[in-house]
């Protein structure tokens, strides 16, 4: 599967066709959550791009384009069970976006192309709020309301008929005028101030919901509390009784017609006035616009009102506005040509920052988090955002007690803009971000050149136990069949099994364990805790490299562990050489950081581990369960390099210095960047320099490359 960052000119045509069919499903998947279940996975924004994506390849290799393109389908999803299902006389179809003025520019560009308009000709549009509600479709007979349905698949919804009839805005009656049959099409929304109460009264409902759990009482349903006012309403409308959806504050713009059996108006303006002669209420913001340069205007009128208003909107709906025109534009796909939608950018709001708390990863990385006076933001309740890292904080001076500009990034994460100076406590404090884990207490450390810090405390760390049990016990650590996640889990939860040296104490609490359900005595689950007592029992005498790798040390990986095995050679060793390495400068320290393929970002990461006392502590715990094998040499015991430490300096002719160092690693040498009075070999070769003349005030034995090559039989 290709990058989506790379660019849909630059696919080959067997992986255009690989994405536009992943395209198809997560297209497919996203109108389910959105249309059916009232629940996004993704935003608008990031559907928008998956859409654009999909056009431009099909653009690009039009014989691809799949049967189920999602260009060709009208969003939506099939009606969900429980429902009947309703037929739209006319799709309800989707409209394209626009992000900026370009965009729209180049779509009136379009209608004067498709029409054969010269630039002189007028182009009117009427502007129009997008509401971020349900859209339905309103079927009256004779004047009377006979059906309601949703969007569905945009061609069958479900007739939710009984719960719209309990909205107070729904005209039951058309005054005459009217066609014998029409269509009108709307959107039923929550207002801010109606969602707000209704939230806290959805949460109140749920907190005692769990402590009527938690004190062994019956409970009823799980009970949902939305995420945002467009799922309130959405979940509102789709309830099975239609007495539920009578208590929720749903209202009702009509903004649309889908089959009319007579012509209703000549202009989409005019259709508007005439939906408000039949009862409906209209958006108030509509406006008709004398020509296509008032539309830059109007969307900047209403991207400053856009916080103020009492019901959230994603943008402005621009349609022509003669219905003649409209017919002869038609649709392209799922959209219409004579109509779009001009997005607004991400909405702020502003609240009080009320404190920073900090999280700890399963890497030890320290991330402050903002918790805030709960605030709407782009139609969902916000109370929390990230804030990066203490540099974040510190570049953007953010304050504990600050009001604070708040976003959603992409309309999904909720990030914190700016501060508001003039508000700011006159006592308030630079934030100063802790120097200790708040999960351990152990010492938070931030390597040079990073921006994260992060927690030394690794093995006895809570916040990172679970992570680190799990490496533990992987395949390429001590590989122990039997402790997959979910029972190192359900072990952790029961307290059992804290630290790495709890799990080779596990037969201890056998009793305890063999009473859980799946474990107990009887049948083929009495074998689960005998086979991993046995599994574990057999990892007792770990290879040095599979324990060192097991640890979980920062920046550790197997290849890492395997070098400091075969350098270290035993566990008493490298233990104590690891512990003299934690004083900066020391020998053991310019050692460690010597081995090649170690370095000193690496050597760091290891000083830090054992510089933290119950690292070593819990390090010497699980030494107490298990007895690491010494490393053996690659080399065998006859390579006259095995065991030996080895350093190249200087040009050689014969091999590049990475393929003797190799060699060298191969025959069981530790092959290091330095010199020091452990060397025992120094390979050197043309315009060597400082390494060399070490090596001779040292007293450590020299080789040119033919004597090195010469030793290691290679000649």
């Amino acid at each position: 599967m290709t990058r989506r960052d790379t660019l849909p000119e630059q696919l080959t045509e067997e992986e255009a066709a690989a994405e536009l069919a992943a395209l198809a499903e997560e297209i497919a998947q996203a109108d389910i959550a959105y249309h059916q279940n009232d629940a996004p996975e993704i935003t608008d924004a990031e559907y928008d791009a998956l859409r654009r994506r999909n056009t431009a390849i099909e653009a690009l290799f039009p014989h691809l384009k799949r049967a189920d393109s999602p260009s060709e389908a009208t969003p939506g999803a099939a009606p969900a069970a429980g429902f009947a299902k309703s037929r739209h006389g006319t799709p309800m179809l989707s409209l394209d976006n626009a992000f900026a003025v370009a965009d729209f520019e180049e779509f009136t560009r379009s209608i004067r192309r498709f029409l054969k308009l010269s630039e002189e000709e007028v182009l009117r549009f009427v502007a129009e709020p997008k509401i971020d509600g349900l859209s339905v479709n309103l079927t009256y007979e004779k004047g009377v309301f006979v059906r309601g349905a949703t969007r569905g698949d945009g061609t069958v919804g479900e007739d939710i008929t009984r719960n719209l009839e309990t909205l107070p805005d729904l005209p039951r009656q058309l005054p005459a005028p009217f066609p014998e049959q029409i269509e009108i099409r709307g959107e039923v929304f929550m207002t801010k101030a109606d969602f707000l109460a209704f939230h806290a009264e959805q949460t109140r409902l749920a907190e005692e919901r769990e402590q009527r759990r938690e004190r062994g009482e019956k409970v009823g349903p799980e009970i949902r509390i939305p995420a945002n006012p467009r799922n309130a309403a959405a979940g509102s409308l789709r309830q099975l009784d239609p007495e539920v959806t009578a208590r929720r504050p749903l209202k009702l713009f009509a903004y649309a017609q889908g089959a009319s059996s007579t012509p209703v108006a000549e202009t989409h303006w005019d259709y508007l006035q005439q939906l408000e002669r039949w009862g409906f209420d209209v958006n108030p913001l509509s406006r008709r616009l004398p020509d296509e340069n008032a539309a830059e205007d109007f969307q900047g009128e209403l991207a400053e009102k856009r916080a103020g208003l009492d019901y959230d909107i994603d943008g402005v709906v621009y349609k022509l506005d003669r219905l003649d025109w409209q017919t002869r534009l038609g649709f392209v796909g799922r959209t219409p040509r004579w109509a779009i939608a001009w997005k607004f950018p991400a909405e702020r709001a502003t609240t009080e920052l009320l404190r920073i708390d900090i999280q700890v990863g399963r890497t030890g990385a320290l991330t402050p988090r903002a918790v805030m006076q709960p605030v709407n933001v782009g139609g969902v309740m916000v109370q929390h955002a990230t804030l990066h890292n203490e540099d974040e904080i510190a570049r953007k001076d953010v304050r504990i007690g600050d009001t604070v500009v708040l976003q959603r990034a992409g309309d999904v994460i909720p990030q914190i803009v700016s501060v508001v100076l003039e508000k700011r406590p006159e006592d308030s404090k630079p934030f100063e971000f802790p120097t200790t884990c708040p999960a351990c207490g152990s010492h938070a450390v931030r390597p040079e050149g990073e921006v994260v810090r992060r927690c030394t405390g690794g093995l006895i760390c809570p916040a990172q136990t679970v992570e680190r049990l799990k490496h533990f016990v992987s395949r390429n650590a001590l590989d122990i069949e039997g402790l997959g996640e979910e029972n190192i889990i359900a072990l952790h939860d029961a307290g059992l099994v804290k630290s790495p040296a709890d799990i080779f104490r596990l037969h201890e609490h056998a009793a305890t364990v063999r009473q859980w359900e799946g474990w107990g005595k009887g049948g083929k689950s009495s074998k689960k805790l005998d086979n991993l007592l046995a599994a574990i029992e057999a990892r007792r005498n770990p290879p040095l490299e599979r324990f060192i790798f097991a640890l979980g040390i920062r920046r550790i990986g197997a290849q890492n562990a395997k070098l400091l095995a075969r350098h270290y050679h035993s566990f008493a060793n490298w233990r104590a050489r690891m512990l003299a390495a934690t004083t900066i400068g020391s020998e053991a320290r310019e050692e460690l950081g010597s081995i090649q393929g170690i370095g000193p970002a690496i050597a760091t990461e290891l000083a830090e581990f054992f510089a933290e006392a119950r690292n070593r502590a819990a390090l010497d715990d699980l030494a107490s369960q298990v007895t690491p094998q010494d490393a053996e040499s690659i080399g065998g015991s006859d390579s006259p390099f095995a065991g030996k430490v080895v350093v190249f300096t200087g040009t050689l002719e014969q091999s590049s210095r990475d393929e003797a160092e190799a060699i060298a690693d191969r025959l069981g040498a530790k092959v290091t960047k330095s010199v020091s009075k452990k060397t025992d070999f120094v390979v050197v070769g043309a315009d060597a320099g400082s390494k060399a003349k070490k090596a001779a005030e040292l007293g450590v034995r020299t080789l040119t490359e033919a004597e090195w090559r010469q030793m290691a039989l290679l000649d």
